[in-house]
Formats: structure tokens, C-alpha cells, sequence
């Protein structure tokens, strides 16, 4: 009976740190290409070690201080500040920024559509996108973010 008691406690045990180690997945996270980003997820992120987690085309660095998401809603044309880095475009949401202070970067033009969200510095978001570029090269990009000058 107490082995029976013990084996219930460690399954509920690691039943409680799986559940608060997962992450939701974005609604096309079962797309193969998030597979191979998540596959291709650097060990290390902004001098953080990958985190274990459970869900579908997620990764996290750093007990949650940045977290990777692919196969969220692909993004409409917007005015928020774009991010070309190392051939990979990122939208940073701007109102995401304002109310929590986490910055929230998603890819434009690739299908699906990965997202950061980073808790840390603002100034390490570059070398951040630098470190994920790797992960997220692979997927056509089949629009570019336009500034200003490009419209003229």
C-alpha cells in the first residue's frame, strides 16, 4: 500500500512540474517548420540556458525570460517599429512593450510566424534576434517589412 501511495505521489509530482513548465501553442505550431525552429533552437539564449517545457512549437531560455512561439497569427501591414536582422524581419509590439515592459518581436513575412517575447534588456534585443537566427532562417520569407523612404 505505501509503495502504491509513493509511486501516486511522484506521477502527481512530476504531473505538477510539467503543467508549470508549459507553454501555449500558437495556433499553426503543428506546421513542420515549427518542429525544425524549435529543432534548430540555440542551447543558449542571451546567456541563458534552454529551459525544459511541453508544447508545440515553444521553446524558453532562462526560466521563462524569453520564450519562442511558432506558428502564431502572421502579421498584417502595421506601423510598429520593424526589425531587419541577419535577413529576418521582426515587428516589435509596441503597445505589448508599453503595458508589460517585455519585449514582443514577431516575424514578418515568414509563414508560420514565430514570436519572442523577451523580459530582459532592451538594448540585448538585437544580439537576441542574432542568437535565434539560425532557427528561424528556413522559412521563406514571402514579404519585407517598408519604411518610409521606400514609398516614395
Amino acid at each position: 500500500m505505501f509503495t502504491l501511495l509513493a509511486a501516486g505521489a511522484v506521477i502527481f509530482s512530476v504531473l505538477l512540474f510539467v503543467e508549470s513548465r508549459r507553454i501555449d501553442s500558437g495556433p499553426d505550431a503543428e506546421d513542420f517548420a515549427c518542429s525544425r525552429v524549435v529543432d534548430r533552437s540555440p542551447d543558449e539564449v542571451a546567456s541563458e540556458a534552454r529551459d525544459w517545457v511541453t508544447g508545440e512549437g515553444v521553446a524558453s531560455w532562462g526560466g521563462g525570460s524569453t520564450v519562442l512561439c511558432c506558428g502564431v497569427d502572421e502579421l498584417q501591414p502595421t506601423i510598429n517599429l520593424c526589425i531587419s536582422s541577419d535577413g529576418v524581419d521582426w515587428v516589435l509590439d509596441e503597445r505589448r512593450l508599453k503595458e508589460t515592459g517585455v519585449s514582443v518581436l514577431t516575424t514578418y513575412g515568414p509563414s508560420p510566424a514565430v514570436e519572442v517575447a523577451y523580459s530582459g534588456g532592451r538594448e540585448e534585443v538585437g544580439g537576441l534576434l542574432v542568437e535565434l537566427k539560425e532557427s528561424v532562417i528556413e522559412i521563406p520569407q514571402d514579404s519585407k517589412c517598408i519604411g518610409y523612404g521606400d514609398t516614395l
